[in-house]
């Protein structure tokens, strides 16, 4: 076996309703002066709420940034880190989606260590140390609260990444009540999000691929694969809710330590051109991925077709059962309502090129890849996904 690295965050809390008695959660962790980072629609469906007041009782005065938008710009973290600087604050918690959370990690980094931004982008250049760090995330999807990864766009298009153990945070709060609220079309956005995570983590060539991250992969499709139809056909389950949340989770331990690949590294473009949500630039270029690569990887895809959809355990023979498990992920998107086709989302077949040309800057998920992508691979993947 081959040595490898695993990191997580420290400690993890699931409970449904945790986040209402937050400030019992957390016990002296944050301090008294909080940055607390979450978007404005999370704050005017006055889901914070109740988090707030736990803490506003315990005597913690909150620096609300509630400026986060999807895809966060460099503008939007830089502001935050403003706030918190201009306020003392004593730690940070992110409060939301995974563009929250992102901005929370680096934030607390750059209060805590005052070092540049220009110098962490990249893997293993921030130095730390950070503020205390809580996320708390309301969507079962980007597993951003156990992977030591913030992605930022800088620019108009372009992202970057921060990746290093020192912003995975002090502790995950998963509080299934909090995902009850979600609108169908996140809910299986998300949802298909952290299927890609686990995936991708399965059949990382990255030298870190390790058993337990592909335990966790699997274990995540399980909980994924039984359960992402029933939150969208059954928004009040609490229980369906919490069993995605968890599996996001376990996704995102699993490619925290076991890197996702060309899914995301072709969903990039979609979303920082055109502002595709995340999850839903993933699944539309899933498919075309997946069978690009099945000459390298149809073995590892069929180890774990029967995990998420375990009628594919009939199927005989590794490729039969890797077609099988892709056909069944395209038409799970489709099953869910969501938009299948690049023209579903206005994007212009004249846009192929470039996007092509621009997800082959995403060199640090290309080479985890199980089959080496060119520019001209990526094309087809688009036109087929067009």
């Amino acid at each position: 076996m081959h040595p490898f690295t695993f990191n997580t965050t420290k400690s993890l809390v699931f409970q449904p309703g945790a986040a209402a008695a937050l400030a019992d959660v957390l016990g002296g962790l944050v301090g008294a002066r909080v940055l607390f980072v979450t978007d404005p629609g999370l704050r005017a469906l006055g889901l914070c709420d109740p988090a707030m007041a736990s803490l506003e009782a315990a005597g913690i005065a909150l620096t609300m940034f509630d400026s986060v938008e999807a895809d966060p710009s460099r503008t939007t973290l830089e502001a935050a880190v403003e706030a918190g600087r201009v306020a003392g604050v004593t730690g940070v918690i992110g409060f939301g989606g995974g563009s929250s959370l992102d901005v929370a990690k680096v934030a607390a980094l750059l209060l805590g260590s005052g070092e540049d931004l220009d110098g962490a982008w990249g893997v293993g250049q921030a130095k730390g140390p950070r503020l205390p760090l809580v996320l708390v995330p309301t969507t079962a999807g980007t597993g951003s609260e156990v992977t030591p990864v913030s992605i930022i766009t800088v620019g108009e298009e372009e992202k970057r990444g921060v990746s290093s153990p020192v912003i995975l945070p002090d502790i995950a709060v998963l509080d299934a009540d909090l995902t009850l609220g979600l609108p169908a079309p996140i809910t299986a956005a998300t949802g298909v999000d952290a299927m890609v995570h686990a995936i991708e983590a399965y059949a990382s060539a990255n030298a870190n691929n390790n058993p337990l991250s592909r335990m966790l992969a699997r274990e995540a499709l399980r909980l994924l694969g039984a359960n992402i139809r029933r939150v969208v056909s059954e928004p009040g389950d609490v229980e369906a809710r919490g069993a995605m949340l968890l599996g996001s989770m376990l996704a995102g331990q699993a490619f925290a330590n076991s890197p996702v690949a060309a899914v995301h590294a072709l969903a990039y473009p979609i979303g920082g051109t055109f502002h595709v949500p995340h999850g839903l630039s993933n699944a539309l270029v899933l498919p075309h991925v997946l069978r690009f690569n099945a000459p390298n990887a149809h073995s590892l895809y069929a180890e774990i077709s029967a995990d998420a959809f375990p009628e594919l355990a009939d199927v005989e023979g590794a490729q039969a059962r890797c077609a099988a498990f892709i056909d069944a992920l395209a038409d799970l998107s489709r099953d869910l309502g969501m938009p299948t086709r690049l023209r579903d989302m206005k994007i212009p077949e004249s846009a192929l090129d470039k996007m092509a040309r621009d997800a082959m800057l995403q060199t640090r998920l290309l080479v985890n890849n199980p089959r080496p992508v060119e520019e001209r691979d990526a094309l087809a993947i688009y036109r087929a996904a067009w």
